[in-house]
């Protein structure tokens, strides 16, 4: 929520220069179609280029790039078509009530909302001190009621076109997202129904303070779907930034030849400051697994391959931080709400024909 105030505040700064600054003329844009894979990129001589070649050069250069950059010509794609359905709905839904789209919609978000109490404006005043920087609720006040009001609406909105939605006509969605093919190991460790229709794979580091706080979202996953997910760990540790995180990663493969991978795996995350190779063996100790055989399999460095092959094959998959998790092969890029995870679950089960 800091994140959206924080931005609230920027746009609104943001606005204000752009009200007291003089109009300027903007070009028309140009329509362009994306060329398509077989389409010719360049000729050089007796030397076609296409554009297939190109996205396998880059692919190969610079993976983590690509996949942001296809993720994000299909987020904008979905976006604009959850834009359009809406109004679509919306003017149906107003053509039968005799009235304008815009009267129709703010009947019905008014109708969803309730005014901003000043004990709502006060607690999220108290409650994000350090983001004030040092300006008073005088200050404060109007921008954090606004900011508010605007979520509300947005909720509401939000409320109205989900509603229409589940009323309307049958949809099916035809765009697909990108997806990556993901190869998994007989040795993954796995939480869930082997045979369930969604998986999500989840390259994630012991030391990375987001991944511990997707954790509670992925646990919600899996009380909300029950049978319907599975969640499979794949290792992606942070070296440069976390030191202790590779070795980490072995531990935990350690547990998993004793099957107590998922054990040791919320006891390292419940003790991010404490990964040491003697705190490790400690933990390995206090969730009950042998400790000969595991401190033996730690100091041996058996696993230091494996896991370095997780993070090789992770870096072609476009893998630039965690927690990044694969939902039947879509991105997810960091520690986002449920919401976000709901969403796409819900789109992979309804395109596999279940409710």
């Amino acid at each position: 929520m800091m994140l959206a105030m924080r931005m609230f505040l920027t746009c609104a700064v943001l606005l204000a220069l752009a009200c007291s600054a003089p109009a300027q003329q903007v070009p028309a844009a140009q329509s362009t179609a994306a060329p398509g894979e077989s389409d010719v990129a360049a000729e050089i001589g007796d030397r076609t280029i296409t554009v297939r070649e190109l996205d396998d050069r880059w692919q190969q250069t610079d993976p983590g790039s690509r996949a942001q950059a296809v993720q994000q010509l299909y987020d904008g794609r979905k976006q604009a078509l959850d834009a359009i359905i809406a109004e679509m709905l919306i003017a149906e839904a107003a053509a039968e009530q005799d009235i304008e789209a815009d009267a129709f919609t703010g009947a019905e978000i008014a109708r969803r909302t309730a005014p901003v109490a000043d004990g709502q404006v006060l607690a999220f005043f108290q409650a994000n001190q350090a983001e004030m920087q040092g300006r008073g609720m005088d200050v404060m006040g109007p921008l954090i009621r606004q900011y508010l009001e605007e979520q509300a609406r947005n909720s509401a909105y939000d409320m109205l076109v989900a509603e229409l939605r589940a009323e309307g006509p049958p949809f099916r969605l035809v765009l697909d997202a990108p997806r990556q093919q993901i190869e998994l190991a007989a040795d993954d460790p796995i939480q869930g129904n082997a045979s369930a229709m969604v998986t999500l794979v989840e390259y994630s580091d012991f030391q990375c303070p987001f991944c511990a706080q997707v954790m509670p979202t992925l646990k919600r996953v899996q009380q909300t779907y029950g049978d319907r997910v599975r969640i499979v760990w794949k290792n992606f540790p942070l070296t440069a930034i976390h030191p202790q995180a590779f070795g980490a990663a072995q531990a935990g493969r350690c547990a998993q030849e004793q099957g107590k991978f998922w054990e040791l795996h919320d006891r390292l995350f419940a003790n991010q400051q404490a990964l040491q190779p003697e705190s490790l063996k400690a933990h390995a100790v206090a969730v009950g697994l042998d400790a000969a055989a595991f401190d033996t399999c730690l100091d041996s460095g058996k696993h230091a391959d494996a896991v370095q092959a997780e993070m090789d094959v992770a870096t072609a998959l476009g893998v630039v931080s965690t927690p990044t998790v694969f939902i039947n092969g879509r991105l997810v890029s960091g520690a986002q709400p449920y919401d976000v995870f709901a969403k796409i679950i819900d789109e992979e089960l309804a395109r596999a024909g279940q409710p």
